[in-house]
């Protein structure tokens, strides 16, 4: 599907007029967005707009690395969203004009109905140009960031605070796919970091030097989402080891509680050995009360074992 939004100089919105009519004197500037677009729509990229082929192979193979390329006149954008369900990277492509903006995006997109709707509806964002028109599709792709960021530190709070209620293999489990998604995110955030330092100290982009103050604002969330990340990082590494501290702690207590026990029986066990042979002139065998007195040493060579090794904090 495209549709368009023009705005003309009197500020009055245009919506999902057919191409050809951008172009006319009364438009201040315009937005088409290619939504989901079929393969015909898709040649209207370079049937309508010229655009280079290049740009254009961008646009319909995904999905490619956060980027800025420059052509003559206008500028070709890369920029990632992030799908909140299972935090995978999401391409929408971006073409800046002096008086238009060109989005294209296979996948759904909620951050761009949302800018849409805003234009649609507030009548001082309509003269503020395309430029503004990227910045604000740019602010709303990175405010959707946070939320996915911030749920991953919750769950590595969650699994901090309460992790010692469940087995150790379901907590490792657990951190390993908090983990990926932490990988997820810094695959995304990080190159779009680097990209906002290129567009914000860019010479080339018409009129940046009015809202440099603006995307430096936006570059500053991505230093926060950055910095976030990398803690988020940190602590599931520390919790991890951790846990595995813990359950060889918890392992080392019960080796040394089975080998006290097993040396306690040592002589228990060598005594009854000795005795249960079957030799015919072992003299203790005759004694009237040989049994109730080699069942007492035994007795007192356990206790006496345990006493010292209790006293040894072994036990």
């Amino acid at each position: 599907m495209i549709r368009t939004l023009a705005v003309t100089h009197d500020h009055t919105i245009l919506q999902n007029i057919p191409l050809e009519a951008l172009t006319q004197e009364n438009v201040l500037w315009y937005w088409v967005d290619f939504h989901m677009p079929d393969e015909r729509e898709g040649l209207e990229l370079d049937r309508h707009f010229k655009f280079h082929p290049l740009a254009i192979d961008d646009c319909f193979h995904l999905l490619q690395r956060p980027k800025l390329d420059h052509y003559d006149g206008y500028h070709f954008f890369v920029f990632h969203s992030v799908n909140p369900a299972t935090l995978a990277a999401r391409e929408v492509d971006l073409f800046l004009g002096s008086n238009y903006v060109v989005t294209f995006h296979q996948e759904e997109v909620a951050e761009l109905d949302e800018v849409w709707k805003r234009f649609s509806e507030n009548d001082r964002m309509r003269g503020e140009g395309a430029i503004t028109c990227m910045y604000m599709i740019l602010d709303k792709l990175v405010d959707y960031y946070f939320p996915c960021v911030q749920r991953l530190e919750d769950e590595l709070a969650e699994v901090g605070e309460h992790g010692r209620r469940h087995p150790v293999h379901l907590i490792m489990d657990r951190l390993y796919e908090i983990r990926i998604n932490v990988l997820k995110l810094r695959k995304t955030i990080i190159p779009m970091r680097d990209l906002l330092y290129r567009i914000v100290n860019s010479q080339k982009i018409e009129g940046m030097e009015h809202h440099v103050a603006y995307f430096k604002d936006i570059h500053d969330h991505l230093l926060k989402l950055s910095e976030m990340l990398e803690s988020n990082r940190e602590m599931s590494s520390d919790i991890r080891d951790s846990y595995l501290s813990l359950n060889s702690y918890r392992m080392n207590s019960i080796m040394k509680t089975l080998t006290v026990i097993t040396t306690i029986f040592m002589p228990l066990t060598f005594i009854a050995g000795v005795y249960g042979m079957n030799f015919q002139y072992m003299p203790e065998l005759e004694w009237e009360n040989g049994y109730y007195i080699v069942l007492s040493g035994m007795l007192v060579i356990g206790i006496g074992m345990y006493w010292w090794f209790k006293r040894k904090g072994w036990f």
